[in-house]
């Protein structure tokens, strides 16, 4: 009786509300009112931690915070890691009124004869491999896409029988704009440290095996993430502006400072999270600016 009597009240408060607003609310745990049009949107609580001593004039809505990085007005929200947990931010982000979606995180370095990846280094991809299992299903719900997008045929087939997943990997693209903004500036900053990359993003953190590590090297992918490739497709779906700024923890592969078999931590890990993050509040200006031409 009791629990009839609470849906009854929660359904008269929904009659209220639209639809959207309800997504919001049960997503972020706010009104789609206080999101900013700029967002940043890390997905690990370190890097959440050290955005937050850095915001000014801080006020928290649910999972939102708001305040200002350098005089601009910002929303910071943790996506939590994971494609999953990327698109379900997103989809709450794109129901307000957010323009713009900085990713800002750490990523996976991986080690070939054609780049130089460290870790400290701040990469920003030009595109990203779509292995997740989230962005195929937003493919089947807009089809239209496969024929816009690029694809290759999954390069872990040369190296080992795909018995499951994909077989073909599409791939999705950051704004120009803010990745042309964010490298220029990392140049000026951090000089040989903010290099672009092609990256790739995959589901499983503890299966990155010295196949895949092989296969990624054959096609050039100097970096491994678990979320932008998913942020990307559905920036194009939605027309939000997107990109990702990534620190390198960790190098797949490699015997000292691969994260899953090494307990050793690079000197620079740190550093690289700190200078990303200076290099954010850099831009912010500048991204202010171009939202109002």
């Amino acid at each position: 009786m009791l629990n009839r009597i609470k849906s009854e009240l929660l359904n008269v408060g929904l009659k209220f509300i639209s639809v959207d607003e309800k997504i919001v609310r049960m997503i972020l745990e706010t009104s789609p009112s206080n999101l900013n049009e700029i967002v940043i949107l890390p997905a690990i609580k370190p890097l959440m931690k050290k955005l937050l001593q850095k915001l000014q004039n801080k006020r928290n809505y649910g999972r939102v915070y708001n305040g200002e990085l350098n005089n601009v007005k910002v929303s910071i929200v943790r996506s939590l890691v994971g494609a999953p947990n990327c698109a379900m931010a997103v989809e709450a982000l794109r129901r307000c009124k957010t323009t713009i979606i900085i990713r800002i995180d750490v990523c996976g370095g991986i080690e070939n004869v054609n780049s130089s990846i460290n870790i400290g280094d701040i990469l920003i991809p030009k595109f990203a491999f779509c292995d997740d299992g989230t962005s195929p299903q937003y493919l089947r719900e807009n089809p239209s896409l496969v024929n816009e997008l690029q694809s290759i045929t999954n390069p872990l087939g040369k190296f080992q029988n795909i018995f499951t997943g994909n077989q073909t990997i599409f791939i999705s693209k950051p704004n120009e704009m803010l990745r042309e903004l964010f490298v220029n500036e990392g140049n000026t900053l951090f000089s040989n440290k903010v290099k672009e990359t092609n990256l790739w993003t995959t589901d499983a953190l503890f299966c990155e095996s010295l196949d895949f590590v092989r296969a990624l090297s054959s096609i050039n992918v100097q970096s491994v993430d678990m979320e932008s490739s998913i942020l990307f497709l559905l920036g194009k779906i939605y027309n939000l502006k997107t990109i990702s700024v990534l620190s390198v923890s960790d190098l797949p592969g490699n015997p000292k400072y691969d994260l899953l078999h090494s307990n050793e931590i690079h000197p620079d890990m740190e550093n690289g999270i700190d200078n990303s993050i200076k290099l954010l509040i850099k831009v912010l200006p500048l991204i202010n600016n171009a939202l109002k031409r």
